[in-house]
């Protein structure tokens, strides 16, 4: 009860300011045009509104649709498999994997400013419109990725009967399923980099051993040898490369 109390006076406390702000500065806040074929069109004030409120969920799409997934999981394998816990820091990790989400993301967005963003922009299509229009490209993006298996085991827990194909998933199905998807490709491609430095921390151990310097760390002494391997074979050129192929480039 207290809660719906506090959300009413909330509300009741919105809609006073916007009165308020209507009549004091003439600003049209809640206005709707009705169009000529009979569907209704919002106030730039609302729309704006609603864009700024879409905001707030943007850094979720971002991971959750995009390629971040992978490519931030596979970097924090990497880093703990090379035994660096803070180099690079998380920043610099996290900067890099979103720059690469640009690059092997931008096709995409290519697409959805053409048919959706564009269009909008220049009125010649209705934001409902130009928001189905834009999921397009990302959905057929989702589902290259996504296995059959993750699918369907989502579209069974769903419950949904209707589907006939991957095309008619709906999007509370597909964005869970391409998330699983992209996890269980990153943990792959992360035990993959981390079978070479293991390699390395079992000889050094082995090496400690013999030579009966048990109160050593061998994390101490593979480092330095886990570093030069890395630099030697240009691994983050082939991390990168590897991330960018797995999508087809």
């Amino acid at each position: 009860m207290k809660t719906r109390a506090i959300i009413c006076f909330l509300g009741l406390m919105a809609l006073s300011g916007l009165a308020i702000a209507e009549d004091k500065f003439g600003i049209p806040a809640v206005t709707m045009v009705t169009q000529p074929d009979g569907s209704g069109r919002y106030t730039v004030t609302i729309q704006i509104l609603a864009i700024m409120s879409m905001l707030t969920i943007l850094p979720t799409l971002i991971i959750m649709m995009t390629s971040f997934t992978r490519i931030i999981v596979v970097f924090a394998i990497l880093r703990q498999a090379l035994g660096l816990q803070q180099t690079p820091s998380n920043q610099i990790l996290l900067g890099l994997a979103l720059f690469l989400s640009m690059f092997i993301m931008m096709p995409v967005f290519k697409v959805m400013n053409e048919t959706a963003i564009q269009p909008y922009i220049n009125e010649q299509i209705k934001p409902l419109e130009a928001l189905d229009k834009a999921v397009i490209p990302l959905r057929e993006f989702m589902l290259a990725q996504i296995r059959e298996d993750d699918l369907a085991l989502f579209v069974r827990l769903s419950g949904e009967k209707d589907i006939q194909s991957a095309q008619e998933t709906p999007l509370h199905i597909l964005i869970p399923a391409f998330v699983t998807s992209e996890l269980k490709t990153a943990f792959q491609m992360g035990f993959m980099l981390f079978i070479p430095f293991l390699i390395i921390d079992l000889v050094v151990a082995s090496v400690l051993m013999a030579m009966g310097m048990m109160m050593l760390s061998p994390i101490i002494i593979s480092l330095p040898f886990k570093i030069m391997l890395f630099v030697l074979v240009d691994g983050w050129a082939m991390v990168i490369g590897t991330l960018a192929a797995s999508y087809g480039f």
